[in-house]
């Protein structure tokens, strides 16, 4: 073989590698979302910081540090967000009472017993560490499903199937309150539970 055979042969074509596409706008928002609650849902607020939720996210610190002041600001956007966090109360159409209010108690439990969902047991848990952080956390978790509940109870109310003066937004809240307790009790809400909530607590209130 020639010499100029030999140094063709070593000659390889150039690696070529291609960047990792830079996320922008809602992708990279969401990620970051993702990222928060799933090493919430891993560790502790304690632990999480914007370093470790930049590595998950597969983004720098320095993007976070722009957009949230503290991991606090950061969670409970991450739990508001629509898509990643904790989806809005569905809106139920069964055309009785009581089946809309298990529609509306069935979606919370099944929220909180998804990874988005279980993300909140370290706050929840350690509440009395971070009682701000808990109370806000609190109430935007229940405030969607008991607005929801409310105006479905006023909705009966107009047709006379529930008492005007039952009509109140302290039963609405008992209903997610209940959930989220037993939540906290059991680790989950089967759906037999939502229905024993809904017949044994929220239907005497409302029509006693």
């Amino acid at each position: 073989m020639s010499r100029s055979s030999a140094t063709r042969s070593k000659v390889r074509a150039p690696v070529t590698t291609e960047r990792p596409t830079r996320r922008r706008g809602t992708e990279l928002t969401q990620a970051i979302y993702e990222a928060t609650l799933r090493e919430l849902a891993d560790t502790s607020f304690e632990e999480l910081s914007f370093e470790s939720v930049a590595s998950a996210a597969g983004t720098g610190k320095s993007v976070l540090y722009r957009r949230w002041n503290t991991t606090a600001e950061l969670v409970l956007a991450a739990l508001k967000d629509c898509e990643v966090g904790l989806a809005k109360p569905v809106v139920p159409d069964t055309g009785t009472l009581r089946g809309d209010l298990i529609v509306i108690l069935s979606t919370l439990a099944q929220v909180l017993d998804e990874p988005r969902g279980r993300a909140l047991w370290p706050l929840l848990i350690q509440r009395a560490r971070h009682p701000e952080l808990f109370h806000q956390i609190m109430d935007q978790v229940s405030r969607p499903h008991r607005i929801a509940l409310f105006e479905c109870i006023r909705g009966f109310a107009d047709q006379g199937e529930v008492s005007p003066a039952r009509a109140t937004e302290r039963i609405a809240a008992a209903g997610p309150r209940l959930i989220i307790a037993e939540c906290l009790e059991t680790g989950s809400v089967a759906y037999d539970d939502v229905v024993s909530i809904v017949d044994e607590v929220l239907l005497p209130l409302l029509t006693s």
